[in-house]
């Protein structure tokens, strides 16, 4: 056979391939069924540094194009399966990981029957934020490792589970923030650390995005294909409705947290890292609104939040969800405040000023990934994912550039503001313990009540 009939041979098996694939979609996919909200733990199989990475991608709304794009092209991985509740989509998604690998995947609607396969060794995460910690949990106790989005976690008490789970059952767990594996932004990182600015008092995080009201609209059917037990997951059970799925979960309480806990996370991490804290801050408060719209949004579109941490430092963030100016040219990025000046980071662009005549200090323009190989698998380009993979093959934590537990210090940062925000007053906080200081009310919204069987339980 000559080597285009081989080639017109091969495009015609994976045609049929992925038509067999939305075939077997149509008609349910991998089956499921009940399961007890704990997990058997199982070990991992140890991978080799040649040994092909197999892997699971769970959500496929939002994120998930990019990670399937992402984990498709690094050599030496493969997407064996595509998981998400709504079924209609898997067509396209097949397509696209037959279009990145040449290999057609599995697809299932239910996580827990991805878990039961073990040929796979790691999976991403990419649902909506209530379902981050308990999908982490399961697959440490399954023994995979697991990148998850940010945040990591709906609530503070999930995340300090997450890290439990994922020590206990030593899985590299890796939270999607990507700005930690992004050069420019290590270089800026390691200019404050270096106290090249002095002793950095104050840091501020900008989220200035506008977004337009989402209306109201009547509840409705589920629609076919949707499973929306298993999407309600740990939530409270409550009728379909297109306003509190697909996107515009992140502006309900149930799902989401807003856009301080969506967008503004990205730069509370890069605050917080600046600063150089390890330590959650011990006085929070928050105040703002939801103004302009009238939709059934419960989150604010306009907060800002202050967190003062021991040594008396304090670190801002500013949500401004409808129109507004810039800071010095930034809309989404952080600023720095030192005793011998001010950095501004945008993107992966950093610029200093120095002192009282705020002269131009040192810079950079380097807004790519981080091509450092001891960070990165060399896969796919650089970045965050090929990190997460480079340490799956080393089996080490310690090589991660945002492992479960520095990705869980940020996550809690929306969530303490979002409850100082919704009681309306400033909130003493214990970081040791992770509790508030004398406020019981406070302190019960660090968790949450779960549906069963889609429990976080206290024992991981």
């Amino acid at each position: 056979m000559s080597n285009q009939s081989k080639a017109i041979s091969r495009r015609k098996f994976l045609s049929q391939s992925v038509l067999t694939a939305a075939g077997l979609v149509a008609a349910g996919g991998i089956a499921s069924c009940s399961r007890p909200e704990a997990m058997p733990a199982v070990k991992g199989r140890v991978i080799g540094a040649n040994d092909r990475i197999n892997i699971a991608v769970i959500g496929l709304g939002g994120r998930g194009a990019g990670i399937v794009d992402t984990f498709g092209a690094m050599k030496g991985v493969r997407i064996k399966t595509i998981c998400d509740i709504d079924e209609n989509i898997f067509a396209g998604y097949v397509k696209r990981v037959v279009d990145a690998q040449g290999d057609v995947p599995m697809t299932s609607y239910d996580l827990r029957r991805v878990y039961d396969d073990k040929d796979i060794d790691a999976v991403t995460i990419s649902t909506p934020n209530h379902w981050h910690a308990l999908a982490t949990i399961w697959a440490c106790q399954a023994g995979k490792h697991v990148y998850v989005e940010k945040p990591c976690c709906h609530n503070v008490y999930e995340g300090r589970k997450m890290v439990e789970a994922a020590r206990r059952y030593n899985r590299i767990v890796q939270v999607g923030f990507q700005n930690r594996s992004i050069i420019g932004v290590r270089q800026a990182m390691k200019f404050l650390h270096d106290g090249k600015l002095g002793k950095i008092y104050m840091a501020k995080g900008l989220c200035y995005k506008p977004r337009d009201g989402i209306g109201r609209y009547p509840d409705s059917p589920v629609p076919k294909g949707v499973h929306y037990d298993i999407w309600l997951g740990p939530a409270p059970l409550r009728p379909f409705n297109q306003n509190r799925f697909k996107y515009n979960w992140h502006w309900h309480w149930d799902y989401g947290n807003g856009d301080i806990g969506n967008q503004g996370v990205h730069q509370l991490d890069v605050a917080m890292w600046g600063m150089n804290k390890n330590e959650h801050p011990v006085k929070i408060s928050s105040s703002g609104g939801y103004y302009a719209f009238d939709s059934c949004q419960e989150t604010p579109n306009t907060q800002t939040a202050v967190y003062e941490y021991s040594d008396g430092s304090i670190m801002q963030f500013e949500v401004r969800g409808l129109y507004t100016n810039d800071e010095n040219g930034i809309t989404v990025g952080n600023l720095f405040y030192g005793t011998e000046g001010w950095m501004y980071v945008n993107g992966g662009q950093w610029k200093t000023y120095l002192g009282r005549k705020n002269e131009p200090g040192p810079y950079s323009e380097n807004a790519g990934p981080d091509a450092d190989p001891t960070n990165l698998a060399g896969a796919g380009g650089g970045g965050h994912s090929d990190n997460f993979i480079y340490a799956v093959r080393s089996g080490k934590m310690t090589d991660l550039t945002c492992d479960i537990e520095v990705g869980n210090m940020s996550s809690a940062l929306p969530h303490l503001a979002n409850i100082a925000y919704r009681l309306g007053r400033t909130l003493t906080f214990d970081g040791k313990k992770e509790q508030f200081t004398g406020d019981r009310q406070a302190s019960r919204m660090l968790t949450r009540e779960y549906r069963k069987p889609y429990v976080v339980p206290e024992s991981v």
